[in-house]
């Protein structure tokens, strides 16, 4: 059968009970074909044929999704999932991904997006007051779902722009300042991939000092908000800093720079707001410098490693920084750096440790 003769095909039935379905039901049903716009209709085998994809690369690209394959016999998939399959057949025909970078952009996406689900998730059932096991008002749950989806949609699509403006603006930017026509790549690196670049970046992380200590003694709730308060200064002071924050790994946030003095701006304010709130404990931060590889939304190298490193062994309420931080901060009034003793960490002997404190008030 062809492509074209499947899309005059009636469609089969789906089959209930095949893995990843609802299981037989009915509101379980009702809100899957409302958030997946349909319902599950084809098998892998179909939707390889009607898409144009392989079907050794769909399951490739779903396993990528963080989804596990199913077997070919089961119904479990959409006119949603072929359309998705199509999309990324078309980018790739326009010369802007690869098969392979395919599959590395569907395992990113699959990751930052399955935790924002986790996350709707849970506060659309809190918000209606309801144990996801339990019963309730069937009918209510499907009015409330269908009028609030359109608006998550929305909020969604134009915070997703408006960080791609925000991006296009800072590559301009710096195009403009390199002089050059294309992506701007240092130290002679060149992009393994696509989807990636090399670029010099201030990386940073703060943690809370005795995090484990104090979960100790707190419920989920009293544990709840003290991450809330963390997150929130987080993300405001380095907003604020125009930095941005690439990820936060329990009581640990990843951010990055464009430039050594805001990312020592930001490290400060964030030590200093800490000490005024009585219910976030202290904390600390490792700061670096230098060549990175920005791969979808992450960031690698030898800088992130050295600013964790350096987290780990700063006191609490202190900013370590390495040479090529402090090196790019030489001469600048705003900030007093202090030289430590060399300390050995992991996958560095002696690692040269500067304290970088506000300038003090002459």
């Amino acid at each position: 059968m062809s492509a074209a003769e499947a899309e005059t095909e009636p469609a089969p039935e789906p089959e209930r009970g095949t893995a990843g379905s609802s299981g037989g039901d009915e509101l379980g049903t009702a809100v899957e074909e409302l958030l997946l716009g349909g319902g599950r209709r084809w098998t892998r085998p179909e939707i390889a044929e009607r898409s144009g994809v392989r079907p050794e690369r769909s399951a490739q690209i779903w396993r990528a999704l963080g989804f596990p394959v199913v077997d070919d016999d089961a119904r479990v998939f959409t006119d949603a999932d072929v359309d998705a399959l199509r999309a990324g057949e078309r980018l790739i025909a326009a010369g802007i991904i690869t098969e392979e970078s395919e599959t590395m952009m569907a395992r990113a996406l699959g990751h930052h997006l399955s935790r924002l689900a986790d996350w709707q998730t849970h506060t659309l059932w809190n918000w209606l007051g309801r144990d996801p096991d339990g019963a309730g008002d069937e009918a209510a749950l499907m009015d409330h779902a269908a009028a609030l989806l359109p608006e998550l949609e929305l909020l969604q699509r134009h915070v997703w722009r408006r960080h791609l403006a925000a991006r296009a603006d800072r590559m301009l930017a710096e195009r403009a300042r390199e002089g050059t026509a294309g992506d701007v790549a240092h130290e002679g690196a060149e992009p393994p991939y696509e989807g990636a670049d090399v670029s010099r970046l201030a990386v940073g992380f703060t943690d809370m000092v005795g995090y484990t200590r104090m979960t100790r003694g707190l419920d989920s709730r009293e544990l709840g908000a003290v991450l809330d308060q963390f997150e929130s200064l987080i993300g405001d002071v380095v907003a604020e800093g125009r930095g941005r924050v690439v990820k936060t790994i329990g009581d640990e946030v990843f951010f990055v720079c464009e430039s050594a003095s805001a990312a020592a701006g930001i490290a400060l304010e964030l030590t200093a707001r800490a000490r005024r709130r009585p219910s976030l404990p202290q904390l600390r931060t490792g700061l670096a410098h230098g060549a990175v590889l920005n791969r979808f939304g992450d960031v690698y190298g030898a800088p992130v490693n050295i600013a964790a490193r350096l987290t780990a062994v700063a006191r609490p309420d202190t900013v370590l920084v390495d040479k090529a931080f402090a090196d790019e901060l030489a001469g600048t009034a705003a900030y007093d750096l202090k030289v430590l003793r060399p300390v050995s960490v992991r996958g560095y002997s002696r690692l040269r440790p500067v304290l970088l404190r506000p300038a003090r008030t002459r």
